[in-house]
């Protein structure tokens, strides 16, 4: 299959990409340095500037969009909120365009989202049929998948991914904690109570894979694993797996004096299942918190990486 992916060079793209090559599919990056995703891939990908730059004849069978400046990167300015939603919808409108001015399109179309579309809450468990929230987050997500819907119109068919928190060895939210909890200063934030629905990179990736493949799947789709725990649980198991201290506990107050808004990110989650992933018979390779830290900071570093099931 020819694919193409904004967002290539990224976190996830750098997990998805190896293996999509490594199932025979011919990869496209979409990149502002298109010179760059080459290296990174050593040359086994094509990479453009813009998928109008797509040769004829090598129009792609699926489009992967995962384009958008990172929520966490920083402060939350104006000018960093402006930059959020347009990184994203700007990417994905540009896509839909291709999609309206070309007679050959591909089959589906899978867009990044975020489970931030639920907003937040304490007590609900939220499934893919529950109803946007209303805080930035939210609204930036569902404003997001609003403008890839658009590629419905034209036959195509849609998968929104909503995307948790992903742990991986060599990025995400794991890459910004382990420097502080190995050295014994890692801790809980805000009363610890927020849910965190968390997600191995593998399974993200299989999750990915199923939306690529299976033709009765469509619309919205949860990227996080079906056991999501609170911020105490998972402070204690990410302490547990390092053998070090969590006694540590960082108070609100100094989320929001260091971080302003976007520590509402951190303070206040939620619980999200993935439900229809399972109801289209995805099998999770780490269901569990802590059997997916130990694949991720214990088990060695394979040389190859299994296949994702």
């Amino acid at each position: 299959m020819r694919i193409l992916i904004t967002g290539g060079t990224g976190f996830i793209g750098s997990h998805l990409v190896p293996f999509l090559l490594q199932r025979g599919h011919a990869v496209t990056i979409q990149s502002r340095d298109p010179a760059r995703a080459r290296r990174q891939y050593h040359g086994e990908v094509e990479a453009v500037a813009s998928i109008f730059d797509v040769a004829e004849g090598h129009e792609p069978e699926a489009v992967i969009n995962l384009a958008g400046e990172n929520l966490t990167a920083g402060r939350w300015s104006s000018r960093r909120k402006q930059a959020m939603r347009d990184s994203r919808l700007h990417v994905t409108a540009e896509l839909v365009k291709y999609f309206a001015t070309h007679a050959t399109r591909p089959r589906v179309f899978i867009s990044g989202s975020a489970i931030g579309y639920y907003g937040t809450d304490a007590t609900k468990t939220f499934v893919e049929t529950d109803p946007a929230g209303h805080d930035f987050a939210a609204t930036l997500c569902h404003d997001w998948e609003r403008e890839a819907r658009q590629a419905e119109s034209f036959g195509i068919r849609v998968c929104l991914l909503r995307t948790g928190l992903v742990l991986g060895r060599d990025g995400g939210m794991l890459g910004r904690l382990l420097p502080v909890f190995r050295l014994g200063l890692g801790g809980a934030l805000g009363n610890g109570r927020q849910w965190m629905s968390w997600i191995h990179i593998d399974d993200l990736i299989g999750i990915i894979d199923l939306c690529l493949h299976d033709e009765t799947l469509s619309g919205p789709v949860n990227g996080a694993a079906p056991e999501p725990v609170d911020n105490n649980t998972f402070t204690r198991t990410l302490g547990h797996v390092l053998h070090r201290w969590t006694f540590f506990r960082v108070p609100a107050f100094v989320l929001r004096l260091m971080l302003g808004e976007m520590a509402e990110l951190l303070l206040h989650g939620q619980k999200v299942l993935p439900e229809k992933a399972q109801q289209h018979a995805y099998h999770f390779r780490y269901p569990c918190l802590e059997a997916a830290l130990i694949d991720l900071l214990v088990t060695p570093t394979p040389t190859h990486k299994e296949s994702v099931s």
